[in-house]
């Protein structure tokens, strides 16, 4: 039973520190120690999963987002469009050109690093890849 208790420990851990706290709040949320809390992280095992974790928020995140994107970016050409104020349309616009700017850059960068990984494929050499 001691071992469930423990494994439960390490999942309120795991949570906590990829929702972003500090690994003393972390541990008192997981109701462990704090030097409990850095032996885990220690242990590569631990931070794999960690990471591993994040990793799924980000994406899942980044899933979300996408999906009101659409919504997003016509409530701001609404506001742009319709909006009485300048402060209001200055906004919309600098958000729209702010986010139209990054998207850009992004899928610019992913066909490079496509690109370079088709590359480094075809040469057969063994380059370890980079977790994202």
């Amino acid at each position: 039973m001691a071992h469930q208790g423990r494994k439960n420990a390490d999942h309120l851990l795991l949570v906590a520190l990829s929702c972003g706290m500090t690994v003393e709040n972390a541990a008192l949320k997981a109701g462990v120690s704090t030097r409990t809390a850095h032996r885990r992280l220690s242990d590569p095992v631990f931070v794999s999963r960690l990471d591993a974790m994040r990793k799924e928020m980000l994406e899942r995140t980044a899933a979300m987002l996408s999906a009101v994107g659409p919504e997003a970016v016509k409530t701001l050409r609404d506001l742009l469009d319709n909006a009485n104020g300048g402060a209001v349309r200055l906004g919309a616009a600098r958000a729209l050109l702010e986010m139209g700017v990054r998207l850009r850059d992004l899928v610019s960068v992913e066909a490079r690093l496509a690109a370079l990984e088709q590359r480094l494929d075809a040469s057969g050499a063994d380059f370890p890849r980079l977790a994202v």
